[in-house]
C-alpha cells in the first residue's frame, strides 16, 4: 500500500439486504500523518469489519466495531494504515443484527466480537484473505444476509413511522404518529427506543440535521436551509450543527467559486 489518502469502493446492497442495510463500501486508508475527523449523527448505525492498525473511536482503540445511533458527534482518529468493508445499517437492519435492543447502543461504539462474537472475527478473516474489494463487498452481502435472516424479526408499526419521520425530512410530531398508530405517546417512545435506539423526537432532530446538510452541501444558503428544515433560525441551526456534526453550516456550504482567497 503505497499511494496515501482514502480510496473508496461502494456497492448497491443485494434486493434481499436493502431493508436493512442502506450502503457497502470497500476502503483502504493511509496517512502521513494520524487524522482526527468529527463523525456526524446519522440515521442509521453503522458497522466497521476492518483489519490493520486500530482506529480511535471516543478514546477507545478499536479495529472491527459497531456503533448505535445517537444525539451526537463522534470523534475518530486514524493513525495508521487500515482497510476493510464499512455497512451502514438502518436501525432495525441493526436491532436485527445485533439481537438487543437499540437502547443499549446508543451513542456508543462497541467491539464488534463482543456483539457479534465468532460470527464477526471470522468475517473479518475472510475478508482479509479477500483481495478483490468488489469479492469483499459480495462476501460481506452474503454473509450479512444470512445473519440478518437469524436474528429477531421486528413488526411493522415503528418502520413505518421511521419511514414517516424521513419522508418529512424529521418534520412529523410524534403525537402525530403515535395518533396514526392508534398508540400512547409512551408506547411509542418505548418501542423507538426499543427498535431504533432513539425516542422519535430526538430521532427527527437527527434526521433534520441530515437534511439540512444535504441542501448546504447542494449549495443552499443557510437560513434557506434553516427555515426549509424547520429550525426556529439560523442560530438554531448553528448549535444543532455544532452538538450533532462538530461543524458550523459554515463549514459545510460549498467554497463560492471565482472570489480571492483569504489571507
Amino acid at each position: 500500500m503505497s499511494a496515501l489518502g482514502l480510496a473508496m469502493v461502494e456497492a448497491v446492497p443485494s434486493a434481499a439486504l436493502r431493508p436493512y442495510v442502506t450502503r457497502l463500501t470497500a476502503y483502504r486508508e493511509r496517512h502521513g500523518a494520524p487524522v482526527t475527523r468529527a463523525e456526524p449523527a446519522m440515521p442509521g448505525a453503522v458497522l466497521i469489519l476492518a483489519f490493520g492498525t486500530p482506529m480511535e473511536v471516543d478514546g477507545q482503540r478499536l479495529t472491527a466495531f459497531a456503533g448505535g445511533l445517537g444525539d451526537r458527534f463522534t470523534v475518530t482518529r486514524t493513525a495508521g494504515p487500515t482497510e476493510g468493508v464499512q455497512v451502514f445499517l438502518t436501525p432495525f437492519g441493526a436491532r436485527r443484527l445485533h439481537g438487543l435492543p437499540m437502547r443499549h447502543l446508543t451513542n456508543r461504539v462497541l467491539p464488534a466480537g463482543e456483539l457479534l462474537g465468532s460470527w464477526a472475527e471470522t468475517l473479518v478473516e475472510r475478508l482479509a484473505a479477500t483481495p478483490s474489494w468488489r469479492e469483499r463487498l459480495a462476501l460481506a452481502d452474503r454473509l450479512l444476509l444470512a445473519r440478518l435472516r437469524q436474528g429477531p424479526e421486528v413488526g411493522p408499526e415503528v418502520p413505518w413511522a421511521w419511514a414517516r419521520l424521513l419522508e418529512s425530512g424529521g418534520r412529523v410530531r410524534a403525537p402525530e404518529l403515535a395518533a396514526a398508530l392508534g398508540w400512547s405517546h409512551r408506547h411509542l417512545v418505548a418501542r423507538f427506543q426499543d427498535q431504533v435506539g432513539l425516542p422519535p423526537k430526538t430521532a427527527a432532530r437527527v434526521i433534520r440535521f441530515g437534511r439540512a446538510a444535504r441542501l448546504l452541501r447542494s449549495g443552499a444558503a443557510p437560513a434557506l436551509v434553516a427555515a426549509e428544515c424547520g429550525f426556529y433560525d439560523q442560530a438554531h441551526l448553528n448549535r444543532e450543527f455544532r452538538a450533532l456534526g462538530g461543524v458550523t453550516p459554515g463549514q459545510i456550504s460549498p467554497r463560492p467559486r471565482g472570489g480571492r482567497a483569504a489571507s
